[in-house]
Formats: structure tokens, C-alpha cells, sequence
């Protein structure tokens, strides 16, 4: 009687799914552990578990909605990039920002067109899907270079290179990707080249324009819990994607920039809010990486596998040197940091994800591409991802870690015209061992109690600090700025900072 009707959903179809989902969370982050251990992007764990979760795997889920996951990949993304650009350090990537965006926009064209190539004349395919193989791969992840390049101690110089390339180059792609898969002819590329640089503009207006004054207003105005801080700077960064993309410009640039900004801005409440983010940023990574993982058909890829590899050795061994190099020529770099830098062009779910708009625009061969995507990016992110410390040490480009910086928290006092800070002393900090009085804050601001080991007490000039201790510091409004420089300068170079030349400019 019921045949051709749809199921309602009932509350106990719902306890199902929440059940399931929590236990794929719970998996997932088990799986972070073996990630961090084995050195591996966390992206493979998670593809499996959406490989097994599918039609070939013991969940025998059957999901092709190319469409669907391009609109959950992109949200994803947007998380994942406000994740980044919050926990990137303006003074790393500040020298470094003509030689990210070289490899960005230059570099990425080399990439393509390198790439391609090798596609049309090596695997035989035709030069509109050559093209978008070539765009799509030409991307380096955020997400899978955040992960692993945080826990390799490289040169803030490489580091924050490949960092910034990552969160640049991501809009250009996605742009040439789209033009490739449209119908028709690609325009002239003088016009592409042009709309590019149009979209990448107006992206990086509005998302500086959005990140400072989201910015302004959260370290101006006190809202009424702490727990608002956070969601509002995710608000404040998905705005600048928003109005980036609404305005025909890049939504992805703007959320970047706009969160790079308010991460570098001394924002109340600042540990809580970084937690949050990074927390939120875990959650869409898994939740993207199992829905990809649930959208390949693992029995339909063995015709795809040898091309696979060969575009991917044409991508990891010609194209993406040959634009290190092309594009480093006028910065001079040592050779061994073009080296790792051009092994370190980590890629991640950005390309799957990018795979899937020629599969919505009806592209001929769009699943062949999507299978070929897929493949190369779980065996070179394989290959990479663990040999990327070693090359690493095999360049001499390792340093020994910096002293662990200062946790400090901010509560804006509106009423009273004062901030309090809360500042934890972490392992490696050479603030152990320092008197209060050493620390020298400027006038106008004064260490009001300590808390150590589950104990409070106020302290006098001559206390000495410990690693493990929590200090609340209130400053006035003039000097709240000056007290976290000093707070930081000292954490970083002890007693001694002032003299040796440390004021504590950087706060990040």
C-alpha cells in the first residue's frame, strides 16, 4: 500500500544517524593520533573511513551526488581556511608574501600548463580535460600543509612561504577550473588572466575591509559572555567569503585575509577562540574527507590508476619544480630551500573537491578525471607527506624549536576602561625563573595574583615565577598593547630581553 511513498523521518531514524555520526567522529578522532605519530596528512585516515563507509566497503552506502558534495566541500573549505589564516603569523609571512604570490599566480600557471601537457601527450587525453587535470592538481592543500608543516621546526622563511601559497592560490584555481569546465571555447587567455586578477582583488578588498573591522569591533566592544568570541570570528570570516563571492570576487581570498587579519589583531579571549576554530576546523575536515571518500567507487578505479601516476610524476617531478624554480629565480633563494619547497606542494581534498565541478557542468569524461584526482592525491600525498621531515633534515633546513610562547588571555573591562590578561607559563618558557618585578611592565599595568598549582596568592616584587603558573595582569586601555608585547618579550628571552634587544614588537 505504501509502495512509490517516501519513509517520514522518525525519531528513531534520527537517534540512527546521530548515533553513526558520532561514531565516525569518534573514529576519526581516534585516527588523529595515528596520523600525528606516523607523520601521515590526517586526509588518507579519513578518506578510508568513507571508502569503507561506501558501496564497496562494509557500510555499503551508495552516495554519487557530485553536487551535494561540491556545496559541503566548499563550506568545509571555508572553514578550513579561516582555520589557517587564524593561526598564521602575520611576521612570517610578511617578508615572505612576494614569493607566496609569485608561487601562487605565477606558479600555478606554470603548473597547468606543464601539467597538461603531460596529460594530452603521455596519457592521451584531450586538451580540455588535460587543462582541468592540470588546474585541479595545480593547488596545494591548506589543510594538508597546516597539518603537517606545524609539526616539522623548518625556517619561518620556508614555512610561512608555503603556507601563505596555500591559502593564495586556492581562488585562481578554482577560477581556471570553472572556465575549463564551461561549455563552449575558453576565452582568450589575456581575458582570463584578467578576470582573475579582477576576482582576486575585489576578493582581497573586502576580506582585509571585513577582517579589520570585525576586528575593531570585537576588541572595542564587550559582549556579554566569552563564548560569543569565538563564534563571532567565525561569523566574521564566513561574511568576508560571502561578500567576496556575491561580489564576483574571490570568496576563498577573502576569507583568508579576513581571518589572517583578526588572528593577528590581539583579539579578546584569544586561546578560547584559537581552540574553537581549530576545533571546528577538525570537524569539517572529517566530515569533507568521509564524504569524498563516500563518493568514489573503489572497484571503478583500477583503469585510472596508471594514468594517475604518471600525471602525478609529471606534477611532482617537472611541473611544480620547474615553477619553484621559474618563480624564485628573482628572490634568490638557496638552493636547498627550493628543494623542499618544491616537495612540500602538499595536495589534500581541495583537488577532489575541484574535481567534482566538472563532473556538475556534465564535462565528457568528468568521472575518469574525478577517479585519476583521486587516486594521485591519496599515493603522492602517501609518498610526501612522511618523507617530508626527512628531506627536511636532509637539507640541514631543520632548526631547534623557539621558546615556547606565552598563552595569553583578554577580557576587555568596558566599564572600567581595562583589559585583564591571563597569561599561562608554558613548559620552555624563560619566564620561569623571573621576579615580578623583572618583568618591567610599563606603568599602568601590574601582576594581581598567581595562581600555582591549584593555589592563588597575591605576590610581591620579589615572587619568583614557574613554568605552570597562571598570572592575572590588569593594564588600562593605553597600555594594554605595550603590557602583552613585554609579557611576551620576556617569555621569549627571560630577564635579560630588554637588553638583548627583544621589546616584544611581534605579539604572534
Amino acid at each position: 500500500m505504501n509502495q512509490g511513498r517516501e519513509r517520514p523521518l522518525t525519531v528513531h531514524h534520527l537517534n540512527q544517524l546521530l548515533l553513526v555520526c558520532s561514531l565516525v567522529l569518534l573514529v576519526a578522532v581516534a585516527a588523529v593520533r595515528i596520523s600525528s605519530r606516523s607523520g601521515l596528512p590526517s586526509l588518507l585516515v579519513y578518506l578510508g573511513i568513507g571508502v569503507l563507509m561506501g558501496q564497496d566497503g562494509i557500510g555499503d552506502i551508495h552516495f554519487d551526488n557530485a553536487e551535494m558534495t561540491q556545496v559541503i566541500g566548499y563550506a568545509a573549505l571555508v572553514v578550513i581556511l579561516a582555520e589557517g589564516g587564524l593561526g598564521t603569523k602575520w611576521k612570517e609571512i610578511k617578508p615572505v608574501l612576494p614569493v607566496a604570490s609569485a608561487l601562487a599566480l605565477v606558479g600555478v600557471g606554470i603548473s597547468v600548463a606543464v601539467t597538461a601537457a603531460g596529460a594530452h601527450y603521455l596519457v592521451g587525453l584531450e586538451w580540455r580535460q588535460a587543462f582541468i587535470i592540470g588546474a585541479v592538481v595545480s593547488s596545494t592543500d591548506a589543510a594538508a600543509v597546516f597539518s603537517v608543516l606545524r609539526k616539522v621546526p623548518l625556517p619561518a622563511r620556508v614555512t610561512g612561504t608555503l603556507e601563505a601559497e596555500s591559502g593564495f592560490n586556492d581562488a585562481p584555481v578554482v577560477i581556471l577550473v570553472v572556465a575549463f569546465s564551461m561549455a563552449g571555447p575558453v576565452e582568450h587567455w589575456y581575458v582570463l588572466v584578467g578576470e582573475i586578477a579582477l576576482e582576486l582583488a575585489i576578493g582581497a578588498a573586502i576580506g582585509l575591509a571585513v577582517g579589520w573591522l570585525g576586528a575593531w569591533g570585537l576588541r572595542h566592544v564587550a559582549l556579554p559572555a566569552s563564548g560569543l568570541y569565538p563564534i563571532a570570528v567565525m561569523a566574521i570570516a564566513v561574511t568576508a567569503y560571502a561578500a567576496g563571492a556575491m561580489a564576483h570576487g574571490s570568496g576563498f581570498l577573502g576569507v583568508y585575509l579576513a581571518s589572517m587579519v583578526m588572528g593577528n589583531a590581539k583579539l579578546p579571549h584569544w586561546p578560547a577562540t584559537r581552540g574553537f576554530a581549530d576545533g571546528l576546523g577538525w570537524i569539517a575536515q572529517i566530515g569533507m574527507f568521509v564524504l569524498l571518500g563516500l563518493l568514489v567507487t573503489p572497484h571503478e578505479l583500477g583503469d585510472d590508476v596508471w594514468p594517475a601516476l604518471v600525471i602525478g610524476l609529471v606534477l611532482t617531478m617537472v611541473a611544480r619544480p620547474l615553477s619553484v624554480v621559474f618563480c624564485l629565480v628573482p628572490f634568490r633563494l638557496p638552493w636547498q630551500e627550493q628543494a623542499l619547497m618544491s616537495w612540500a606542494g602538499l595536495r589534500g581534498a581541495v583537488p577532489i573537491i575541484l574535481a567534482t565541478i566538472p563532473m556538475v557542468e556534465g564535462v565528457d569524461a568528468s568521472r575518469r578525471i574525478f577517479n585519476i584526482v583521486f587516486v594521485l592525491v591519496v599515493v603522492y600525498t602517501l609518498i610526501q607527506g612522511p618523507t617530508l621531515p626527512w628531506l627536511a633534515r636532509e637539507l640541514r633546513l631543520g632548526k631547534e624549536p623557539e621558546a615556547a610562547d606565552l598563552g595569553i588571555e583578554s577580557a576587555p573591562l568596558e566599564r572600567l576602561r581595562g583589559h585583564l590578561l591571563s597569561v599561562a607559563i608554558p613548559e620552555g618558557s624563560k619566564m620561569h625563573g623571573v621576579e615580578v618585578h623583572e618583568l618591567r611592565l610599563p606603568a599602568g599595568a601590574a601582576v594581581t595574583l598567581v595562581v600555582r598549582d591549584g593555589k592563588s596568592f597575591v605576590p610581591l616584587p620579589t615572587t619568583v615565577l614557574r613554568r605552570g603558573d597562571e598570572l592575572l595582569v590588569v593594564a588600562t586601555d593605553p597600555v594594554r598593547d605595550a603590557a602583552e608585547r613585554r609579557l611576551r618579550a620576556v617569555g621569549r628571552g627571560g630577564k635579560l630581553a630588554g637588553w638583548l634587544g627583544m621589546n616584544g614588537a611581534e605579539t604572534r
